[in-house]
């Protein structure tokens, strides 16, 4: 197995094509690969065939709010907008991670 096959995959979903590759360089230099969607439509698509858990992170109000209604909407964590990034590569690293656990158990 190769390298880049064992770097946890990322599937980043922003609209914002300037937001989409900044937070895409930071994803890569921290260890992930990256796919990239610009609409949730795309995202669907593309996640299909991925067994991902879910982080948004965004400036929705009712999501950073009330993060019940993200669990709801089935993401496992809700970051706001802006976030540091070394906290979202830990937050994805340990969902992967947990993910990952209970695929193995």
């Amino acid at each position: 197995m190769s390298l880049v096959s064992e770097r946890p995959l990322v599937l980043l979903v922003e609209d914002d094509r300037d937001g989409r590759r900044l937070l895409a360089e930071l994803l890569l230099a921290a260890g992930f690969r990256v796919e990239q969607a610009h609409n949730g439509m795309q995202a669907l698509e593309r996640a299909r065939d991925l067994p991902i858990p879910v982080a948004a992170m965004t400036g929705y109000a009712p999501f950073t709010q009330d993060p019940a209604r993200a669990e709801r909407a089935g993401c496992a964590v809700v970051l706001c907008k802006p976030c540091d990034p070394d906290m979202l590569a830990e937050t994805l690293t340990a969902l992967i991670m947990e993910a990952r656990g209970r695929r193995s158990a």
